[in-house]
């Protein structure tokens, strides 16, 4: 895709008008904040908008250096020419990359929401190593991991766990592990040897802030109190602090009780209910925006086997991209990164596949 040059020239006076109304010191510190946040943003983009410049300029010089002048200088300019192309390119799809609409959500923390699928116990197991593997990829990223709420398997593992993941960028990463992860492996239980298909669905949502869901909690919810349920002995609750929070207008239930504090069980349960009901506002106007489409890369499509780690053969294959990589136990450690970057990179050149059709 070709930036036009007007295009290039706006960008990057933008940029030196952003940069001059912060230099004079006059403004208002509100208005401050807001141009210093619209030119951090559009720093690296006017940066890559002159590289892009610059390049096309040395280009026009060069070529004309190929028709003009003795042999050895046409020589010297072929291969200079040459090298520039290559740059050339390699500048502009950054460029295009850097001006691609961007999901107002990626900068977000998010709710990590797993669950045992087909499979039973092996299900929950299963379960319980994909929440660990996010833990160790939070870890390795610096991001903080909070437990909500876990529903324990008897035999180890989760039935269900929810966790809030916050730091740089969590959203963007971590959007596009949203579907059914599949595995295959034989259960400690399995004294026949043979192997078995389970799955767990991962859910992965953008926290809402307080001005994204106006809720009035009088008139939209309904919130019951009641005795945690729980195993025996002093882990059983003696008061009412387990919360169950519905929200009237749209019939969402969420319910809280790991905490002992009914106030902290009542936060939480709130902060889920936000979340749920921020994505659900995602999803329509997406859908109003888009219409009906195809299952793509990233669209969170819940019912999609989107990957498969096969413990036999080693090996982790994400379907959406075709990608196969033989490396299940460093990625069960939290070593994502290579399936997260070609999957950014997937959904970055389909948006810009798209973006030229449209041009």
């Amino acid at each position: 895709m070709t930036i036009p040059a007007d295009r290039i020239a706006a960008i990057e006076a933008r940029r030196d008008e952003l940069q001059a109304l912060m230099a004079t010191g006059d403004l208002p510190s509100d208005r401050f904040v807001a141009v210093s946040k619209e030119y951090a943003e559009l720093e690296p983009v006017a940066e890559a908008a002159g590289l892009v410049r610059r390049l096309r300029a040395e280009a026009v010089s060069l070529e004309h250096m190929t028709h003009d002048g003795d042999d050895e200088l046409r020589r010297m300019a072929e291969e200079e020419l040459h090298e520039n192309k290559a740059a050339l390119e390699a500048a502009e799809r950054a460029l295009a990359l850097a001006l691609l609409p961007r999901d107002a959500a990626d900068a977000r923390p998010a709710m990590l929401e797993i669950r045992a699928g087909t499979g039973g116990d092996e299900a929950a197991l299963f379960a319980g190593d994909l929440f660990r593997m996010y833990q160790r990829y939070a870890d390795d990223r610096g991001w903080r991991v909070e437990l909500i709420s876990a529903s324990a398997s008897e035999a180890g593992g989760y039935k269900e766990v929810v966790a809030s993941v916050t730091g740089a960028g969590v959203f963007a990463r971590l959007k596009f592990e949203s579907g059914v992860h599949r595995v295959q492996r034989v259960p400690v239980t399995e004294s026949g040897g043979r192997i078995h298909t389970s799955a767990a669905t991962v859910a992965v949502l953008p926290e809402a802030e307080d001005v994204d869901v106006q809720i009035d909690e009088a008139r939209d919810l309904r919130i019951d109190v009641y005795r945690s349920s729980g195993p025996g002995g002093q882990s059983v609750n003696t008061t009412d602090s387990a919360v169950r929070i519905t929200h009237l207008p749209t019939g969402l239930v969420v319910i809280q009780q790991d905490e002992k504090s009914q106030h902290k069980n009542k936060a939480k349960a709130l902060k889920v209910l936000r979340t749920r009901l921020y994505e659900a506002e995602r999803e329509r106007l997406a859908s109003e925006r888009a219409g009906t489409r195809k299952s793509m890369v990233g669209s969170g499509d819940r019912s999609e086997r989107i990957r498969t780690y096969n413990f036999p053969q080693g090996r982790v294959t994400d379907h959406r991209i075709g990608l196969t990589l033989h490396r299940l136990p460093e990625i069960l450690e939290g070593q994502l990164d290579e399936l997260i970057g070609a999957l950014i990179a997937a959904d970055e050149a389909d948006r810009l596949a798209a973006l030229d059709e449209a041009a």
